[in-house]
Formats: C-alpha cells, structure tokens, sequence
C-alpha cells in the first residue's frame, strides 16, 4: 500500500510541473516564482582566491557587462530579431530566453492539445481574447458538424525566434515552429473523414506571444497565428 501512495504521489507531482513550467505560468502563494533572468557569472565564483580584478586605464575595477545577451544563441533567432531580442532582455531582467524557447514548445503542444480536445477553458489561460474567440469559433463550428479529432504533436523539430519587439510596455516574440504532427477527423458516425494516424505531416506555424514588461504576472499569451 505505501508504494501505491508513494507511486501516486510521483504521478502527480510530474503532471502538475508539466502544467505549470510553461512559459513562466503564475507560481502559487507558497511557491518559488521561477526564475527568468538570464544572470551573469558570479565575479566571486570566478575569482575564489580573492585576487584583484582586472583594472580600468583610470585605475577603477571593470564594471561588469550585467544586461548584456552574453554570447548569443544565434541558432535560436534570427539576425532580425537580435535588436528586439536584446531589448526585451535590457527591459525586463526576469527574461531567460532559453527558459522562454522551452516553455514556447510546451505552449505549443499543450494549445493544440486543448483546442483538439475542445477545452476552451485551457485555452482562456493561454491566449489573448482575439486568438482564442478563433479556436472558440473553429470548435463550435466541429461540434455543430458532430466531427472528432484525434490528433497528437508526434516532435516539435524546431522553436526559432523570427521576430521580437517592444511597443510601449508590451513585448512581443514570434516564434517558427516545424513540427510533426499526426491528425484524423471523424464524423458523427465514426467514419474517417480526413487524415491519418499513421503518417505525420510537418505544420509551419508562426505563432506571436506577448506579455506587458510592467505586469509581475510573468505569464506570455499567445497573440497571434499565422503559417510560416
């Protein structure tokens, strides 16, 4: 009996952190906000020793480079979207794009997955009012057909930063996703209608996130879709 609870309780745990690592989802009262800001070296770290730091011409210590990108990831964004890429990160410490491409590719899935399922609740927590009158329109309209999917994300081959910008205090990234994606729809009888489960096709989607700087709701909204 205690390693059914114990088992249990694992299951729970891992569901409940896939739920709630995406794209800096809101932390519980009790909870440790997750860490967004990408920090740099702790010059104490480097230096255990206490040895004396490398002098300025004046004679002062170097003052460390604390809101630069240090050495970019140039193979997750594009060259064009360095310039906003960099100023998202100068106004907002809390951003970690690495945490931000991560959590992109499980908002990816977990949206698909609602909208597949019909959970308009889901997705009300993921996306701005524009986008998800859009699924809520696309899933009132299969439901009055009386048509199924079953579908499922078979690999996400690729989350690239093509575009990234600020306008006033809201940020906004867009994202290139290739994924591998295996789709069927059913009538009402049960019939296959269109698609197939056994082989995936590749979708090309460019979905934008956005999230207001100022907020200390850490969240990003999907704001828009588009096919790359």
């Amino acid at each position: 009996m205690i390693v059914q609870i114990v088992i249990l309780a694992m299951i729970a745990a891992f569901l409940g952190l896939r739920l709630y690592s995406v794209l800096g989802r809101r932390p519980e009262h009790d909870e440790e906000p997750m860490r967004r800001r990408i920090e740099q070296p702790d010059p104490s770290a480097q230096n255990p020793k206490g040895t004396q730091q490398p002098v300025t011409q004046q004679g002062g210590s170097a003052a460390p480079r604390s809101r630069e990108l240090a050495a970019p990831e140039t193979n997750t964004f594009d060259n064009s979207a360095e310039a906003g890429v960099r100023a998202i990160i100068s106004a907002d410490r809390r951003f970690d794009l690495a945490q931000f491409l991560a959590g992109s590719k499980g908002a990816y899935a977990m949206i698909l997955e609602a909208f597949w399922r019909g959970d308009k609740d889901e997705l009300a927590q993921l996306c701005d009012a524009d986008v998800l009158a859009g699924f809520t329109s696309a899933i009132d309209a299969r439901i009055a057909a009386g048509e199924v999917i079953d579908a499922r994300v078979i690999r996400i081959e690729e989350a690239r930063i093509v575009a990234a910008s600020i306008e006033g205090r809201t940020a906004r990234i867009t994202v290139r996703f290739l994924a591998d994606i295996a789709s069927v729809t059913r009538n009402a009888e049960g019939q296959v209608i269109a698609g197939s489960l056994d082989d995936a096709i590749e979708a090309r989607d460019l979905w934008t996130f956005r999230r207001d700087l100022t907020s200390r709701d850490p969240d990003w909204l999907l704001d828009e879709t588009d096919e790359a």
